[in-house]
């Protein structure tokens, strides 16, 4: 990986964890303030609570990627160090799913003219779930690459003992 791309993905990184700091903090204070009246069309604390939830599902992928691009940059990323961030990546993608699926159920009672839209919803998180499993199927390319890489180590030592 370049040293451009790398530096374009961090400063994505970057900018993304700080809007969902800002976003979560903001949150945050409407639920400490309390100055914003609920007319009871949408449960707001709920909601709030909610986003506040995924936005940590958010930044846990974010700070595992940012990881995980530092061990390519450094070419330690066929290791099993990697393996963690992997999982946390693949745990913050269900999770998201979860809090997706959260949201779905307390919008629900408000769309009891139109399910079709509870429906779509449902078909998102299931689409969110889908991801995990395509990350779950790199995971695996990752452990048969860091196996690869095992073997030829060891061919590699096997060799230079002949030699």
């Amino acid at each position: 990986m370049g040293k451009l791309t790398v530096r374009a993905l961090r400063a994505v990184l970057v900018v993304l964890l700080a809007g969902t700091v800002f976003v979560q903090a903001g949150l945050v204070w409407a639920l400490v303030g309390g100055n914003d009246p609920e007319d009871g069309s949408l449960p707001l604390t709920t909601l709030r609570v909610i986003t506040i939830l995924g936005m940590v599902t958010a930044q846990v992928a974010l700070v595992s990627v940012w990881r995980l691009v530092a061990m390519v940059r450094r070419g330690t990323v066929f290791s099993p160090t990697a393996f963690r961030y992997v999982d946390a990546v693949i745990g913050a993608i269900v999770a998201a799913a979860l809090v997706w699926f959260a949201v779905t159920a307390v919008n629900a009672p408000g769309q009891r003219e139109d399910p079709g839209v509870t429906l779509i919803m449902g078909g998102v998180g299931m689409a969110v779930l889908g991801v995990a499993l395509i990350v779950l199927v790199l995971r695996m390319l990752l452990a048969q690459a860091v196996a690869r890489d095992v073997e030829a180590t060891q061919m590699q030592a096997e060799l230079d003992e002949v030699i």
